[in-house]
């Protein structure tokens, strides 16, 4: 029977090889595109290899993620999604319901439960919604020309550059953390997706190749200025050619 509607999502099939700071860097990556995240969990245990829980403010948010994440290739395993069937201590606190559970004396499960609650309230404090406030630009008036002798010269006013576009866009303010399979997971759901070119000795700048141009400004209009951590939003535009 399929569990009910969830802020949580579970998630197995992950590949066990990836160590759990960029597994969660990662997941944060692709998923925070659907809404806010209030935790992510992911445990080093041996019961819980493979898998992880996601946790988003808004139960529509986690149910859009499901349908549009559901067997996205995930460093070279399919990811299997599901709601989780019971609600996570994050959202119990929000919500003013969490009740505390009795310490378990000794053993790993322990030191996992302790570690799952330093990561939660660690995320806690990260907002993961980027707030944007236009700059609203006075507009000026020009005097009026003084009578002369001579016409006055007309200047015509300097035009804005124009960014060509291109099918290989040009991805700044990478993390320090970035990697090729982090950019890659955050482009490659966009159609006509080719490949990321990182470049070497600089970690905060990509190049991402499309199979045409209008594929690459959907692209660049979507996860231009994205939040892929918490603190690094993207810059994305068309390389020049």
């Amino acid at each position: 029977m399929e569990a009910p509607a969830n802020h949580t999502l579970y998630i197995n099939n992950l590949n066990e090889k990836i160590k759990q700071p960029e597994l969660k860097k990662s997941l944060f990556a692709i998923f925070s595109q659907f809404g806010q995240i209030v935790d992510i969990v992911a445990l080093n245990n041996v019961k819980m290899r493979g898998q992880a829980f996601v946790v988003f403010r808004e139960v529509r948010s986690a149910t859009e993620a499901m349908r549009a994440m559901q067997g996205f290739p995930f460093y070279d395993k399919t990811m299997r999604i599901s709601y989780a069937k019971a609600k996570s201590d994050a959202i119990a606190k929000v919500e003013g319901t969490y009740v505390e559970r009795p310490k378990i004396a000794k053993g790993e499960k322990r030191k996992a439960e302790e570690q799952a609650i330093q990561d939660r309230l660690a995320k806690k404090r990260l907002d993961a919604a980027a707030v944007h406030v236009p700059v609203m630009m006075p507009s000026h008036v020009l005097p009026q020309p003084v009578p002369v002798q001579h016409a006055p010269v007309q200047v015509a006013p300097a035009q804005p550059a124009v960014e060509l576009p291109n099918k290989i866009l040009f991805i700044t303010q990478l993390p320090e953390e970035a990697n090729e399979m982090m950019v890659k997971m955050l482009f490659q759901q966009y159609a006509g997706f080719k490949e990321v070119r990182l470049v070497p000795g600089r970690h905060d700048i990509a190049f991402v190749e499309f199979e045409n141009e209008s594929q690459s400004g959907s692209a660049r209009t979507a996860l231009n200025s994205f939040k892929i951590t918490p603190t690094h939003a993207i810059a994305v535009a068309f390389a020049k050619k």
